[in-house]
Order: structure tokens, then C-alpha cells, then sequence
């Protein structure tokens, strides 16, 4: 079940990214902006999945765990091996997506500290974020240069890319997270763990195969894009919309730790946009840290 979802996941990154930047040339929208709504949304719906189910399943360490882990997987694990791939110019994302995503991310952590329950009130909040988030970067006046074989495609053939890059990408993170979470659950692992750490990553490979293959394709900022947007929404679309349908208790087994890791790699992402570009070394270092992470939640629970 986890290869073959796997498998899916690899084929549905491949259709979202030609779709992705074929909407982009027909439409002469800016990479980073197909990859922060287009490909930040769909690559995102995983997740969503996931949380509002877990929500409405009363599990909430996975519903909280699952935005979390994937948030900072997104950062550490996926922008990480993209640029090792080959490196990222600080370019490819423009000053006011590093801004949503300190936005995002404060937001996201003040919800979740501010009570017992992250609530209607607070994912009403997070919504309407959401909304000005869409309308900046749909508003944004741009171009891009044409992409060889992709610019002419019709618009029924970037329709079937994109819907057929999703609903793939959607049905292997679904069958890679129910054989995951399976083993997770028969070892006796807390649900928080397991959201933070097998759900989080298994939901967040649409972002890492659309992020590679991206990467491999010589189109940085569409990688970039990708994970910016994703963790926008993730934050915004996916722990907001959960919570007006189902507030989510904040579950006991979340450490500050983790928030501090969520805060942190978005901080240091920042960091290394501001320098100047995410070359292979500092990619490496991503990844490293992510598994110096779940090394310590290993031992946690261990």
C-alpha cells in the first residue's frame, strides 16, 4: 500500500508541475505565484483531508500534528533536498511571500497558545488571512518568459495535467498515510507523534515530488513557490477551515518544542533567502536538522 501510494505521488508531481507552469505561460503569471496558489493549494489538499477527517474523528494530535510536521518537513525535509538538487536563488520568492510566511507562522503558533481549543473565532481569523493572501498574490502585475513545448498547450490539456496531478496526488497520500499510520498505531505511538512526524510526511509528499521534479526542470522559483505557499496554506486554509467546521482541542503531547521547531525553520529559511540563495550546503543542513528533529522525537517516546 505505501509503495503504490508512493508511486502515485511521484506521477500526480509530475502532472501538477507541467500543468503548473503551462498555466503560468498561458496566463504570464510569475512561477513563484503559480506555485504559491495553484500548486501551494493543491499539493496542500492532502492535508487538508487529513486534519478536517482526524478533527471530525476526534483525533486531534493528528489534526494539529499533521499542519505542523508538515509545515516544518516542508521546510527542512522537501526545500531542503530541492536545493540540494540544485541550488535556489533568494529571487524566486519576492519580499511579500517571505512576509505571509511570518505571518502564517505567528498566526498559526498564536492560535494554538492563546487557549485550550483553537476554535471558530480563531479559524474565522485565520480564513480571512487567507482570503488577502489569495487576492495579493492573484493582484500582482508579472511575467514570465514562454517555456519551450509547454506555452501552446490548450487549455483542456493544462485542466487535465492539474486535475489529474491532484486527484493522483490526493489518492497516494491517502493510501501511503493509511499503511503508515497503520504501523505507527500497532508500535503504541501517541497521535500526536504520529501526526507530527508519519502523517506529516506522508502529506507532504505531493510537496516533495512537485518540489523535486520542479528542481530537476531547472525551475527554482516554482519549488520555492511550492512550499511557501503551502505553508501558508496549511496554517491559513487547513487549520482554519478545521477549525470553523470542528474546534480542535490543542492536544497535550504538543511540547513547545515543536513550536519553537515550526518558528525556527521558517526563521531560518528567511535567513537564508536574505543571504542570498539556498545552495547545496545549506540544504544539507536543512535535511540535517530535520533529522536531528525526529531523532528527538524518537527518543521522546522511546
Amino acid at each position: 500500500m505505501m509503495l503504490a501510494g508512493l508511486a502515485l505521488l511521484l506521477g500526480g508531481g509530475e502532472g501538477l508541475v507541467r500543468g503548473g507552469v503551462a498555466l503560468a505561460t498561458r496566463m504570464r503569471l510569475p512561477m513563484a505565484v503559480v506555485g504559491a496558489v495553484v500548486l501551494g493549494f493543491g499539493t496542500s489538499m492532502p492535508e487538508m483531508l487529513t486534519s478536517l477527517s482526524a478533527a471530525l474523528a476526534g483525533a486531534p494530535g493528528i489534526a494539529i500534528g499533521n499542519v505542523l510536521g508538515s509545515n516544518i518537513a516542508n521546510i527542512l525535509l522537501i526545500l531542503g533536498v530541492a536545493a540540494v538538487i540544485a541550488p535556489i536563488p533568494a529571487g524566486a520568492a519576492g519580499i511579500e511571500d517571505r512576509v505571509w510566511l511570518a505571518v502564517a507562522t505567528v498566526l498559526g503558533i498564536a492560535v494554538i497558545l492563546v487557549g485550550l481549543t483553537v476554535g471558530r473565532i480563531e479559524g474565522t481569523v485565520l480564513l480571512a488571512a487567507l482570503a488577502i493572501y489569495i487576492w495579493r498574490a492573484l493582484s500582482r502585475d508579472a511575467e514570465v518568459a514562454p517555456v519551450p513545448g509547454i506555452e501552446g498547450m490548450r487549455a483542456a490539456r493544462i485542466a487535465l495535467f492539474l486535475a489529474g496531478g491532484l486527484v493522483t496526488l490526493i489518492g497516494g497520500a491517502w493510501l501511503l498515510v493509511e499503511g503508515a499510520t497503520g504501523i505507527a498505531r500497532s508500535l503504541g505511538i501517541g497521535e500526536t507523534v504520529i501526526g507530527l512526524t508519519v502523517v506529516a510526511v506522508g502529506t507532504s509528499l505531493p510537496e516533495l515530488a512537485t518540489s523535486v521534479i520542479a528542481a530537476r526542470r531547472g525551475e527554482a522559483g516554482l519549488a520555492l513557490g511550492n512550499v511557501l505557499g503551502s505553508n501558508v496554506f496549511n496554517i491559513l486554509a487547513i487549520l482554519g477551515l478545521t477549525a470553523v467546521i470542528v474546534p480542535i482541542p490543542v492536544p497535550p503531547g504538543l511540547s513547545p518544542v515543536d513550536l519553537a521547531v515550526v518558528a525556527g525553520s521558517a526563521a531560518l529559511l528567511l535567513v537564508a533567502l536574505f543571504l542570498g540563495r539556498i545552495g547545496r550546503g545549506m540544504g544539507a543542513v536543512f535535511v540535517t536538522l530535520y533529522a536531528g528533529y525526529i531523532g528527538w522525537l524518537a527518543l521522546s517516546v522511546a
